[in-house]
């Protein structure tokens, strides 16, 4: 008996000696007689110790007699392991290239484009004639706008209001080149401001016109007070201005006139002191020549009433008119005649170069009344040009377009001015028929 079979026997129960031994876990041993012998230079095996054995397995159930025999559990197969992704991508078929793009087909010839009806502007912003003044420079902010600028040292400009880019516009407007000499005349009722609008529109063109000269003209027959209000110092009348031969030069001309601050001068009409003498157009033609050599533009203040001879002569050669009317019935039912005759007897296309003021000269104006009146004048064709109340304007003083009236009243006077100036471009080839002005070097 070798040591394995004492092993055994020492380890297993009484009824399991002569069960065939269970082989310890290794490599099977050898047949001594199958086995090759040994090289004389290999080294001696080594003797392992052997492991304990495993615990036997247990009796199988035997199935009992009508059941159908149970099988063990069976293990749902496990998922096959992906296919690994080869490290080089498999090579993908050659995209198609884009179509081939179609020859485009030959533009047709384009046409004319029809012209843009452009809409109707006002007679001061035709295009037809520039400002003098060529720079465009934005007007300066005033009021609290400029206090708001000097507070935060310029870091908020507001910049000008809409108002004041309005009055840039029509001094844009004002400034204009005209070249020859134009007549506008005042006309309108007794007591509707006449006159205050007279000066103020000549104000305005002298102030804004330098390079010109320009007159105020009195040509109310009814004891006119036109001088009153440009310079009451002024003494000169029409038969002073046409009884003297020898007044050639522009400063002997403007020796008999007065003017004012704007630069305005003025013809007054009846003289101050003497007998009272009437004007007759002769004596109106013939001052009238005289002034159009030296002056570009001349505003005259017409009589109150449509008969009048002077006042047809001077209707004759108006290249403009202004109707003044107050804001009542009255006012507007006398416009309203003026224009009638205009249209009827008038001097051809005068209608046309025609602009309404509304002048509020007492301040109790009702506001549907006027809306009313300018509404009806708006309709006949006519624009209208609605002046507020101003008390510089009521005493009856002189008037200072700078600064003494109100900045609305003068935006109003503004825009009736660039209407006017608007007329002057508009009938610039009868202005060149007439006689030329003097040039300005030669008249001084």
């Amino acid at each position: 008996m070798n040591e394995r079979d004492e092993f055994l026997r020492d380890r297993l129960p009484p009824d399991q000696v002569g069960a065939p031994a269970a082989r310890p876990p290794g490599p099977r041993p050898r047949d001594p007689h199958t086995a090759a012998p040994a090289s004389p230079t290999a080294a001696p095996p080594l003797v392992s110790r052997p492991a304990p054995p495993r615990p036997p397995a247990p009796p199988q159930q035997q199935p009992r007699p009508g059941l159908p025999p149970v099988s063990p559990p069976s293990h749902p197969p496990r998922p096959s392991a992906p296919p690994q992704r080869s490290a080089v991508p498999p090579q993908q078929p050659p995209r198609p290239g884009p179509p081939p793009v179609p020859p485009r087909p030959a533009a047709p010839p384009r046409q004319a484009a029809a012209p843009a009806v452009a809409p109707p502007r006002e007679p001061w912003a035709d295009g037809a004639f520039a400002p003098v003044t060529t720079p465009a420079t934005e007007p300066p902010d005033r009021g609290w706008r400029r206090i708001l600028r000097l507070a935060t040292f310029g870091l908020v400009k507001l910049g000008p209001s809409a108002a004041q880019r309005q009055e840039a516009q029509f001094e844009a407007a004002i400034r204009t080149v005209l070249r020859g000499n134009y007549k506008v005349g005042v006309l309108g009722k007794g007591g509707v401001g006449k006159t205050s609008v007279a000066a103020s529109v000549g104000s305005l063109f002298a102030e804004l016109r330098r390079q010109d000269h320009v007159v105020a003209i009195d040509a109310d027959t009814a004891f006119g007070r036109l001088s009153s209000r440009i310079d009451p110092r002024s003494t000169g009348s029409w038969w002073e201005l046409t009884s003297d031969k020898n007044l050639q030069s522009f400063a002997d001309v403007v020796g008999r006139l007065g003017h004012n601050s704007a630069g305005l001068h003025v013809l007054g009409g009846e003289p101050a002191s003497g007998p009272r003498r009437v004007l007759d157009p002769a004596i109106y033609r013939e001052a009238a020549l005289r002034l159009d050599r030296h002056f570009t533009i001349s505003v005259i203040d017409c009589g109150s009433t449509m008969d009048s001879l002077v006042t047809h002569e001077v209707l004759r050669d108006l290249d403009a008119l202004i109707v003044v009317s107050s804001p009542w019935a009255d006012g507007a039912s006398a416009a309203a005649r003026i224009m009638e005759w205009l249209s009827e007897s008038g001097p051809t296309n005068l209608l046309q170069h025609t602009i309404v003021v509304l002048n509020d000269s007492d301040g109790h104006a009702d506001k549907r009344t006027r809306e009313l009146l300018a509404r009806e004048f708006v309709d006949h064709g006519q624009p209208v040009v609605e002046v507020p109340f101003d008390p510089h304007l009521r005493p009856g003083g002189v008037i200072d377009v700078n600064g003494e009236m109100g900045s609305a009243t003068r935006r109003k006077f503004l825009q009736v001015t660039a209407t006017i100036a608007g007329y002057f471009a508009a009938r610039s080839d009868r202005a060149a028929s007439r006689r030329p002005a003097v040039d300005e070097a030669s008249s001084r």
